[in-house]
């Protein structure tokens, strides 16, 4: 059934025995290199022997139906197992249609207050709380690098990482335009609102891909952090400002200040520069996606969206699939596999219909 599966999967045997081999052993960069190829091919090889393990426990149960005495038993077996090699079945699909290029295990999250004043700053800080409950529902792991409260809370932006296995599979089509329709809390006429926030979703490469000489391309100072006040106050000079090649057309700016220490948030602010960096080589291997920034996190205004939160219809709405749920106090309180799933659905069916046609 997947016949590249067999070709890997012989791969993934050789390479055990060779590990098995006196010579090898003896050899540590030799063994190292195997050991690297081997763990690569493990994350969809594995998978895969689990899948043909429960087909042929599948096709052992079956015939076992055909006995009366033994079909009850065998029947019961095969309802635990058959919903188990489906799943299988789909997960193995998915990491065939993932391009190995695109296969990022760390992710850096940027989201921006948009049309909508304070009201857009709470609802960019909704959006921050959603993921991390998400993220930790997966049992990834979140970190901050940097933000900007808001005057009346929430944030006008905020960015961290995320890590974890399969991460971008899962978090990269929330790129784009959220909508939220409610009440704010300073309405006194309980009129609805509508204001927006923007999400940009980009791989964090390893520094190899994305090489900055900093000592003719950065320019950077210490200032003072700012803040509302709470958890987030830092009144030394830690925070720190970085620019890349300044007063050329590449010129880039990261702001960095929730590190406790001047080291911390240059480090943190490295990191987001190279992902904005990565991006930026990215559209020009890639032709579709170019603009990246622009179209990943739209223009913040109301019209550029990807979903609309509907709080008095407790409602969430994906526009670019037409999918609808009820049950936005839930995907606001974490539970966001229930509009995740459905767009990785949408286009793994679009990638199958894609390669079928070739």
């Amino acid at each position: 059934m997947f016949p590249v599966l067999e070709t890997q999967l012989t791969r993934y045997r050789d390479l055990e025995q060779q590990l098995y081999d006196p010579v090898i052993a003896s050899d540590p960069a030799k063994a190292a290199a195997i050991s690297k190829e081997r763990g690569a091919l493990a994350k969809i090889v594995e998978p895969y022997i689990e899948y043909k393990n429960l087909c042929t426990a599948i096709a052992d149960a079956e015939a076992m139906a055909a006995d009366p005495d033994l079909k009850a038993m065998a029947d019961e077996e095969l309802a635990e197992l058959r919903p188990k090699r489906d799943a299988l079945h789909a997960k193995i699909e998915d990491q065939l249609l993932v391009d190995p290029s695109e296969d990022f295990s760390n992710l850096i999250v940027e989201i921006r207050a948009g049309t909508g004043g304070d009201e857009a700053a709470l609802f960019a800080g909704n959006l921050y709380e959603m993921y991390t409950r998400y993220v930790r529902e997966k049992g990834w792991k979140l970190e901050e690098l940097a933000f900007s409260p808001g005057e009346a809370g929430g944030f006008k932006e905020i960015t961290f990482s995320v890590s974890g296995d399969d991460v971008y599979q899962f978090l990269r089509y929330e790129s784009g335009g959220h909508r939220v329709q409610r009440v704010p809390a300073t309405e006194t006429q309980g009129r609805i609102h509508t204001s927006a926030a923007t999400v940009a979703v980009m791989p964090e490469p390893e520094e190899a891909q994305v090489v900055i000489n900093e000592a003719a391309d950065i320019e950077w100072e210490r200032m003072r952090a700012g803040g509302a006040g709470g958890q987030h106050v830092n009144k030394t000079e830690s925070a720190v400002r970085i620019w890349y090649r300044k007063g050329t057309p590449d010129e880039m700016e990261v702001k960095c200040q929730d590190g406790r220490s001047q080291g911390k948030n240059y480090e943190q602010a490295m990191r987001i520069l190279r992902s904005r960096l990565f991006e930026r080589q990215q559209e020009k291997l890639h032709r579709e996606r170019s603009d990246m920034r622009k179209s990943l996190i739209g223009t913040g205004d109301r019209n550029a969206r990807i979903r609309t939160y509907n709080y008095p219809q407790n409602r969430c709405t994906d526009h670019r699939i037409e999918f609808t749920a009820y049950r936005l106090d839930s995907i606001m309180a974490g539970d966001l596999e229930q509009m995740v799933q459905p767009m990785r659905d949408h286009v793994r069916k679009e990638k199958l219909a894609a390669n079928s046609a070739k």
